[in-house]
């Protein structure tokens, strides 16, 4: 991230709070938030607006802006000619959707710096993503790109104003992609689910892990949808593609050997070259991936992994208060990956004698292994290395050990990536509800702390007191609307969080989100849900998020709120209207499973029923507790303690420990000690 020029003059974006247009506040150009005060200008002179949309951590941004944002030549050209908007992604994920789509529309590429260009009227009529200085590999320059939109602005309006027309015509169209108006439920089956799979493990990179071709993405969802399926229908292809995965990314360099937290993407097959930003979410997602792979095979490895990100988390990326920043920048002093990279000759200064086994077990090569420099990676074996030294597993395992904390000590004294310091909402959710998976895995009490913590600064922080919720939180303020997403990451959170609690207001917290985002996101004409709320005035369409990106589809975790809050409450509305959601997108998921990951959850509880687990009682929570130590997908825990509204109202019920298991509106005899419980558990002994 970039220091201010304090020789420059700060443009519109010197008041802002994001991280990412605090960047660009000092650019020559004359940037404006995206606010009615810019898009008013833009009328009055009548001008095209160029909207650059890009985030503090992203490494191609930060080039774009050295290379042409602070060109003082193209700054006068931007200047005189448009009215130049910026807009962080992360804070405005609504109109980054709008726009994205536009582009890919236009071109068929998507990504960031994304740059789009519209009319007075905010519609877009021409954009693409990063554009280099001087025209390279077929690729228009930026200089050529500025000139030829404000020339066909001033020649060939008539032209544009019907190219914008088109544009945002299907951009409302859009939302309709892999939708059935008129859903077919009963299509949905087992052979669904198989056949999803099938579809899935076509598209595994059975030598590196993972899926498709590089750039490589961890894809949590498709990696946890095949962890059910393999235990759900004894798929052994399944559970080891998506072990293998799992093992292959913590073994690569896309995970942060020496600090825990894994990276974006890696840019080759075989996970050794990420994109080293981190981010909150990628994290949040892959902990939970890991958790549930550690629930199936109680491996140490994954145990470890998981204490090591949590105390990455602690180390960088929390508010002293509890709440989670966004994101670590890939670049240090406008290098890529400087930060954790290191020379054979660091490592030997180092470690000194040590830094042989070190080197044997992270690749250290005298030449590099990337770029000139070493990026760590396992790929030694502790039993293999302490068999030719002579030495026990326990004695390589704790050199190793003694390494990894001593290089951290001195990367602790390196010139750090930039921080991120946003708190978004929806992404605190994710890893809120990480962390409760983490704790029901490992029964580490420091997981559910963290979560109780993190709690505790979301609703302090980004609620009104009055139960409306904010979407981000910087430097002391809180500002815009909670969107779709956050609202249904919190809701997951909140059921998880009663799950290892016991408490019962989380889930109350629960009903009234779902409420309110019937009465202020639904779509009458569909049984999906706007990503923005009504009323909402700044936006050409209103869009719908279905399929899964980086984060989870909205409605799909939505979906699946609906689900268990419909069981838990007994809202049979509820459950309705998440089978109407899945049966929406039928075909869509069986021919695309890896575009819809998370809906496959919902689909897995839909098809093969949750199993209810409802413990009411005084030892209601410890007898929990260890069933949650097991792989169970399907499970809903639901704690009760003491009476509360409704349903458990009655105070008899609380006599003596008891726990009810029922699936698809049947129940088994009920457990009245905690062996029989896990035996129970265990055996996965359900009502069919």
């Amino acid at each position: 991230m970039h220091a201010a020029n304090p020789h420059a003059i700060p443009n519109a974006l010197v008041g802002e709070t994001s991280p990412y247009l605090l960047q660009h506040a000092y650019n020559p150009v004359q940037w404006f938030p995206w606010t009615e005060a810019a898009l008013a200008k833009a009328r009055t002179e009548q001008k095209p607006i160029l909207v650059s949309i890009g985030y503090a951590a992203c490494h191609w941004c930060h080039v774009m802006e050295r290379e042409s944002f602070e060109d003082g030549e193209v700054a006068a050209f931007m200047n005189a000619h448009f009215v130049n908007v910026k807009v962080d992604r992360e804070e405005r994920p609504d109109l980054d959707a709008i726009y994205m789509d536009a582009v890919q529309a236009m071109t068929g590429q998507g990504g960031w710096p994304l740059n789009v260009f519209l009319l007075p009227n905010g519609k877009p009529f021409y954009g693409g993503t990063y554009f280099p200085p001087r025209a390279i590999q077929g690729r228009a320059s930026w200089r050529d790109v500025l000139s030829g939109v404000s020339t066909a602005f001033r020649e060939r309006r008539t032209e544009l104003d019907a190219q914008a027309e088109n544009l945002t015509a299907h951009l409302v169209q859009s939302n309709r992609f892999g939708e059935q108006l008129k859903p077919e439920i009963a299509l949905l089956t087992e052979e669904t689910l198989m056949g999803m799979g099938k579809t899935l493990l076509k598209q595994a990179d059975l030598v590196h892990g993972g899926f498709g071709r590089p750039p490589k993405f961890p894809q949590s969802f498709s990696i946890r949808f095949l962890l059910q399926i393999g235990d759900m229908f004894q798929l052994k292809d399944a559970t080891q593609h998506a072990l293998f995965s799992i093992d292959r990314m913590i073994d690569g360099g896309i995970y942060d050997q020496i600090g825990g937290g894994f990276a974006r993407y890696s840019t080759d097959a075989e996970w050794l070259a990420p994109h080293f930003e981190k981010m909150l979410y990628d994290n949040a997602l892959l902990v939970e991936a890991i958790a549930e792979a550690y629930q199936l095979t109680g491996r140490e490895k994954y145990r470890k992994t998981l204490e090591e990100i949590r105390c990455f988390l602690e180390r960088e990326l929390m508010h002293p208060d509890g709440g989670f920043y966004a994101a670590l920048d890939a670049d240090t002093e406008g290098v890529e990956g400087k930060f954790y990279v290191w020379t054979q000759a660091e490592i030997e200064a180092a470690l000194g004698e040590q830094a042989s086994i070190f080197s044997r077990f992270y690749e250290v090569l005298p030449a590099g292994n990337w770029e000139e420099v070493n990026i760590l990676r396992v790929i030694g074996d502790v039993e293999t290395i302490a068999v030719e030294l002579g030495r026990s597993a326990q004695e390589v395992e704790q050199v190793l050990q003694d390494c990894r904390e001593t290089l951290l000590k001195i990367r602790s004294g390196r010139v750090r990536p930039g921080l991120d310091h946003k708190i978004l909402l929806g992404w605190n959710a994710l890893m809120n509800a990480a962390c409760s998976c983490a704790y029901r895995a490992t029964g580490e009490k420091a997981w559910r702390d963290l979560a109780l913590r993190n709690m505790d600064f979301l609703q302090a922080n980004l609620c009104d007191g009055d139960g409306g919720w904010s979407h981000v939180h910087t430097d002391g303020k809180r500002q815009g609307i909670a969107f779709l997403d956050d609202r249904a990451y919190m809701i997951n959170a909140w059921i998880e969080l009663h799950a290892v609690t016991g408490e019962w207001k989380w889930l109350e917290a629960a009903r009234r989100m779902m409420e309110e985002t019937f009465s202020q996101f639904s779509d009458e004409a569909s049984s999906l849900f706007y990503f923005t709320p009504v009323g909402q005035s700044d936006l050409i369409v209103r869009k719908k998020e279905i399929y899964d990106g980086a984060l989870p589809s909205a409605n799909a975790v939505l979906a699946e709120g609906l689900l268990k809050l419909g069981t838990i409450f007994d809202r049979s509305e509820w459950r309705e209207q998440a089978e109407r959601m899945v049966a929406s997108l039928g075909q869509a998921l069986v021919r695309y499973p890896g575009s819809f990951g998370y809906w496959s959850r919902v689909l897995m509880y839909q098809v093969l029923g949750l199993t209810e687990i409802t413990l009411t009682g005084p030892e209601a929570r410890a007898w929990a507790e260890a069933g949650q130590r097991l792989y169970l997908p399907q499970a809903l825990f639901l704690v009760v303690d003491s009476p509360q509204p409704g349903r458990f109202s009655n105070p008899n019920l609380f006599v003596r420990t008891t726990v009810h298991i029922c699936r698809k509106n049947t129940c088994s005899p009920p457990v009245y000690s905690p062996n029989e419980l896990l035996i129970r558990l265990k055996n996965q002994e359900f009502p069919d």
